[in-house]
């Protein structure tokens, strides 16, 4: 195997990343790790809110002072209801699946928002999608419309004819 090919091999970071209004799955095609909770963020009130917990801890996180939750998935029209909510808790349940050190890759995240909805997903929201993983630390992003994509899918880039790729 060329030392190229080895290297990329080895460094290579890919997540998996299933979105719903009320949940968020993060997973390590390569490990099977995963990370998978509500879709909730809290965040401290102030001039500069700054981030408290994510995920079940939120509700625990608010009780203990001024504090507000968001859950930046759930909208009735919308894929995403609040952005910068959105990037933050993507961004905590990334780094939950990271290993810290000097050679930390940066992932190639699929972003797989789940549900149909009716007319399919616009531009904005697709847009939106990849610049979450992007903001969120990701250096390549695919949004994925279909069935859940296996760990073999997911490693090999081979995705199903029954889905699409949205750009």
């Amino acid at each position: 195997m060329p030392l190229a090919r080895l290297l990329t091999t080895f460094f290579d970071a890919r997540l998996y990343v299933q979105i719903a209004p009320d949940r968020l799955t993060v997973r390590n095609p390569k490990t099977g790790k995963q990370v998978s909770d509500v879709a909730e963020i809290a965040l401290a009130r102030g001039t500069k809110p700054r981030l408290l917990a994510v995920g079940h801890e939120a509700r625990a996180a608010a009780r203990q002072g001024p504090a507000e939750i968001i859950k930046p998935f759930a909208h009735p029209r919308s894929l995403v209801s609040d952005f910068t909510a959105a990037e933050q808790l993507l961004k905590a349940f990334m780094a939950k699946l990271q290993t810290p050190g000097i050679f930390a890759v940066a992932p190639s995240v699929v972003m797989h928002p789940l549900g149909d909805p009716e007319g399919g997903f616009t531009q904005i929201e697709v847009r939106a999608i990849q610049e979450l993983a992007l903001g969120a630390g990701a250096r390549a992003v695919k949004v994925w419309q279909g069935r859940p994509l296996t760990d073999h899918e997911l490693m090999t880039g081979q995705f199903p004819a029954t889905g699409a790729i949205l750009n």
